[in-house]
C-alpha cells in the first residue's frame, strides 16, 4: 500500500457468499464480533457481476477462485481439464457453486475462502506492530 492510498478499513466489507455456506457465516460472524460494517451479497439471490468477480482475477488469479474440493468441480469433470483463466472465469460466471466462499472484499484487498490472518491483518491499524 502507498503512503499516499487511504487504510483499507476505510469503508466496508463485501463479502460474497451463501447465507447457508460454513465459510459465508464464519466470515461474517468474524467481522461482526470485531464491530466492523460488512454487507452480505448471497449469490442465490444476486449473482455476482463480471466486473467484481474480474477484481478478485486480477489480484488473485483465477484458479484461486475455484473450489477444487467442491461437489461442483467433480460434478464438472474439472480436474481432468486444462482451462486458461478466460475459460475458468467463464465457468465460475455459468456457475457459481465452483467458486471458493467466501469472496470477501475491503477496499481494493480481496480474498476467497476462509482467510482469517488476511482480515485480520487488514482491520488493523495502520502502523501497528505485527502480532506474534
Amino acid at each position: 500500500m502507498s503512503p499516499s492510498s487511504s487504510p483499507p478499513t476505510a469503508g466496508r466489507v463485501q463479502i460474497f457468499g451463501l447465507e447457508n455456506d460454513q465459510a459465508t457465516r464464519a466470515a461474517s460472524r468474524f467481522f461482526k464480533e470485531r464491530r466492523f460494517e460488512s454487507h452480505l451479497v448471497d449469490l442465490r439471490r444476486k449473482p455476482i457481476a463480471p466486473g467484481e468477480l474480474r477484481r478478485f482475477v486480477e489480484r488473485l488469479g483465477a484458479k484461486a477462485l475455484l473450489d477444487s474440493d467442491g461437489h461442483a468441480y467433480r460434478d464438472a469433470g474439472m480436474g481432468y481439464l486444462r482451462m486458461d483463466d478466460g475459460e475458468v472465469v467463464e465457468r465460475l460466471l455459468a456457475d457459481p457453486r465452483l467458486l471458493r466462499l467466501p469472496l470477501v472484499r475491503l477496499g481494493n484487498e480481496v480474498s476467497a475462502g476462509r482467510a482469517e490472518s488476511t482480515w485480520k491483518a487488514w482491520l488493523k491499524p495502520p502502523g501497528a506492530a505485527p502480532s506474534q
